[in-house]
């Protein structure tokens, strides 16, 4: 396969025909206003709930499924509540509970991590699982830090030149904590006991979610090989998202999960734009609010998110995603019995229902759809 991926770019071979009805579709944005119970696999708003106010705040649906993913690492490692607090108000302060790619100097993600400071690749910091397990490693390290007083554990692991924001963002984040806590609280660990270091940011992350094969495709299985005359797009950025996602041809399907070694549909595709330092948000119905609308499928481009109802959703409200890898093929994490496969992209035409584009080329483009 590798063979395959990382062929020249050549004149396309494959042409894509269009349902003339399709053409020029205009594609629907979702609002997520819609009234769900938080939690419920099936809500709107995907794993964190709908926007809603928590406490004295209003978060948005992708704060909140940042949230809930903090409080998940968390639970998973048996870490005390006082833990998730201290968190979730690092990315509160930080960034706002979103999983950036920009930042003051070479910063990213939810705890605004700096790969020049040894806290990970750009690729590991743009997974929200991995970011967090990285900040309770070093949260861990202190002596002491779960009887510091309120911002004090925060800015010794973040060494910021703002200090005094953190400990205010404390009740904001216990409220949230509180809300997607399960289970009664854990001790803190023992000064002898080594820590886990939750390093498998793929299986850890779907403790606590409760929902399997949530957001998977219902469309009829038409798996594909990848062609020999497949070739990947020039542009780099869009490069590395189509062949990190090919590379995960035949990985398990795990809702909730964002790699690296299994993912769900939404997980596939953040992780796949995170490898090309691109950040974009957890779970399909974020998503589908990322980057720009692509306004017909006509103008697909490789490395566009292309989603459609899905097992769970519907037209309005999209719950399954998957990567055009271009040459009219659509790489996704199809379901638990299936895992992540290559289809054609003419087995979706009729279910899309959005196309987003979250990341511009860096460089001129030919046509390679």
């Amino acid at each position: 396969m590798s063979g395959k991926v990382g062929l020249i770019a050549a004149p396309l071979a494959l042409l894509v025909v269009l349902p003339m009805a399709l053409i020029g579709l205009t594609f629907l944005s979702v609002t997520g206003g819609a009234a769900a119970v938080l939690g419920s696999c099936a809500a709107v708003g995907g794993p964190g709930g709908p926007p809603q106010q928590i406490g004295q705040r209003h978060w948005s649906s992708a704060q909140l499924t940042n949230a809930r993913t903090i409080t998940t690492v968390v639970m998973r490692r048996e870490l005390p509540q006082r833990a998730a607090v201290l968190a979730l108000s690092t990315a509160i302060v930080e960034s706002r509970l979103r999983n950036l790619d920009h930042g003051d100097r070479d910063s990213l993600g939810l705890f605004q991590q700096r790969p020049s400071k040894n806290w990970g690749s750009p690729e590991q910091i743009l997974n929200p699982v991995y970011a967090t397990n990285e900040f309770l490693d070093h949260l861990l390290a202190l002596d002491g830090w779960y009887s510091m007083p309120p911002g004090r554990a925060q800015q010794a692991v973040q060494h910021s030149a703002y200090p005094d924001r953190y400990a205010p963002q404390e009740p904001p984040a216990r409220a949230l904590m509180r809300r997607f806590w399960t289970g009664p609280n854990n001790p803190p660990p023992s000064a002898d006991e080594p820590p886990d270091t939750g390093n498998d940011t793929g299986e850890k992350h779907r403790a606590a979610l409760g929902c399997a094969n949530r957001g998977g495709s219902d469309l009829p299985l038409d798996p594909q090989k990848i062609p020999d005359d497949f070739t990947l797009p020039d542009d780099p950025r869009r490069r590395a998202a189509v062949k990190y996602a090919l590379s995960k041809l035949g990985a398990p399907y795990v809702w909730g999960a964002k790699g690296p070694n299994a993912f769900d549909c939404s997980g596939l595709t953040q992780a796949a734009w995170a490898h090309a330092g691109v950040g974009i948000s957890a779970g399909t119905t974020n998503q589908v609010h990322d980057g720009r609308a692509v306004g017909s499928i006509a103008k697909l481009a490789p490395g566009d998110l292309v989603f459609i109802p899905g097992s769970l959703g519907s037209p309005a409200n999209p719950r399954h995603v998957g990567l055009y890898a271009g040459h009219g093929l659509i790489v996704n994490a199809y379901d638990t019995d299936t895992g992540v496969i290559l289809e054609k992209l003419s087995a979706w035409n009729d279910d899309i229902v959005a196309i987003r584009r979250v990341a511009e080329p860096t460089a001129p483009q030919g046509n390679r759809t």
